[in-house]
């Protein structure tokens, strides 16, 4: 699991982890191994993280509105079933190839998408990190579930943008292709090379079986 908070986020960020993680691992076992139910176990682990963190933010004033974006990925077999809500990202790498499998949860990806701003603009706009969902600051939410091939050979990332804003997919490519065991530590490195102003989270998968 990955995430990146904000207003009271380390918080955040602490119980929606813990607390999906524990719903999985409590509720694995009694999960059917089939597409449609590992998915609604991912869709229900996020609801319940949603549910604490929310709770969490009504005890105390100074945490009044505090969110954190949450990445799972959760691997059976052939597959990495993805749970998304925020503007952490996950990337999927295949061949020579870098593909991002999410989709921000933002402002400027609205306007990528309506074709107002191109994808190179988005990645300078002064709003880049504007949320338009997020967890634990409403009672519900609406996350992105979803399920992609994961084949031998095959590497998923998942970041929080405190990477992304600093580093082109180009080049975060070129750092994991470059040495896979050390790549955390070195895209991580890079990243506050330039910058690193916000916290940056980094964890690679690989197949390798």
């Amino acid at each position: 699991m990955e995430w990146d908070g904000y207003n009271g986020g380390e918080i955040a960020s602490s119980l929606a982890t813990i607390s999906a993680k524990k719903y999985i691992e409590e509720n694995f076992k009694n999960t059917e191994l089939e597409k449609e139910s590992i998915q609604e176990l991912i869709r229900k682990a996020m609801d319940y993280a949603n549910q604490v963190v929310y709770e969490k933010s009504k005890e105390n004033q100074e945490l009044e509105q505090m969110g954190t974006t949450l990445e799972i990925c959760l691997i059976h077999e052939n597959k990495v079933y993805i749970g998304h809500i925020g503007d952490s990202r996950i990337y999927r790498i295949r061949k020579n190839i870098i593909r991002r499998i999410t989709t921000d949860h933002s402002y400027v990806e609205t306007l990528v998408k309506d074709g107002t701003i191109t994808r190179e603009e988005a990645y300078y706009h002064p709003k880049k990190n504007m949320l338009i969902k997020a967890l634990g600051c409403m009672d519900k939410i609406e996350p992105d579930i979803t399920v992609k091939g994961f084949l031998e050979g095959d590497i998923i990332l998942m970041c929080s943008d405190g990477l992304t804003n600093m580093l082109h997919e180009e080049e975060i490519y070129s750092i994991i292709k470059e040495n896979e065991s050390e790549a955390c530590d070195k895209l991580i490195q890079r990243a506050n090379e330039l910058g690193g102003y916000d916290n940056i989270s980094v964890i690679i998968i690989s197949n390798n079986n």
